[in-house]
């Protein structure tokens, strides 16, 4: 019979971890499953790769398949050495072969069918995980929406319903269990992953959990301190701006950025906006201002 290399089969390494084994496995198993694959010998490719898996997925199995398998090559003519015998620790080692559609090279090295004769498995195979974007507006964010979001997969579009969790931060991922790529043969079906896009806001800044603004002001507001109303996104409050603020000057208001466990805050920056004189006696306001409070701000104090 022929000598069979695994790891050529799969398209791993010699030194491929068991993660990257698994992966390459999942990967070739959605390819060439006979219930879903279109490729030319899809059935064989996924019987070869199947019993490969078996083998490279155990310690046991591949440590003793790599110690047989020094200077074979696949397609190499092979016997198994003299007094060659495979001893597992695993339960019901026996059994899962005879339910195995392996081929004589697996058999002759592994323990030959006990089960009179061969019979093909079904397997199972699990839906792959998909990913998708969704953008959101930052309202949504803080105060948590339902989405009502449409998916294009394989040609076909199907619509779900999405809970958007208050609080949820731009690139955070939404996980929808269930919603990916079906599974074959009873595998279950793979996870839908949805990384969240915050749109643009036209008077709020999102840095994080934070949310910054810049918050304009009259030059009497600034200079006497008076209360103003104040927008953040859980509504306009009152707050009283301290005595002679600047422009340029940051305001805090604790735990008004996005909520969660550990709330982000808002910021607003104090711009002071000067008046337009509409007429002779606001001008003369101007005039009366220079006179009785000379200042020049490009002079250092």
């Amino acid at each position: 019979m022929d000598f069979k290399d695994y790891y050529q089969i799969l398209g791993v390494s010699k030194t491929a971890t068991l993660d990257d084994i698994k992966k390459q496995y999942r990967r070739l198993a959605h390819k060439f499953h006979p219930d879903i694959s279109k490729e030319k010998g899809a059935e064989e490719k996924f019987k070869a790769m199947k019993e490969a898996y078996e083998v490279l997925k155990d310690p046991e199995k591949r440590k003793a398949y790599d110690q047989m398998a020094s200077g074979h090559h696949g397609g190499d003519s092979f016997t198994p050495p003299p007094g060659w015998e495979f001893q597992s620790g695993a339960q019901g080692h026996s059994q899962h072969h005879a339910q195995a559609d392996f081929s004589d090279f697996f058999e002759s090295l592994f323990g030959q069918n006990r089960a009179g004769g061969r019979h093909q498995q079904s397997f199972s195979q699990d839906g792959e995980d998909q990913h998708s974007k969704i953008e959101i507006t930052l309202e949504d964010a803080f105060a948590g929406s339902e989405k009502h979001v449409v998916l294009s997969q394989n040609g076909s579009s199907r619509a779900l319903n999405v809970k958007i969790p208050v609080g949820i931060m731009d690139a955070q991922q939404i996980r929808l269990t269930g919603q990916g790529s079906p599974g074959v043969q009873g595998g279950k079906n793979g996870d839908l992953y949805l990384e969240i896009h915050i749109r643009k806001h036209p008077t709020f800044i999102l840095d994080k959990k934070d949310i910054y603004l810049t918050l304009p002001v009259t030059p009497w507001e600034a200079a006497l301190g008076e209360k103003i109303e104040v927008p953040t996104l859980g509504g306009t409050i009152a707050f009283t701006l301290p005595a002679n603020a600047q422009t340029g000057q940051k305001i805090r208001l604790k735990g008004r950025g996005l909520p969660g466990k550990s709330p982000g805050d808002q910021y607003a920056t104090l711009a002071i906006y000067i008046p337009e004189p509409k007429n002779a006696e606001q001008k003369a306001l101007y005039e009366k201002m220079k006179k009785e409070m000379p200042f020049n701000p490009r002079k250092s104090s």
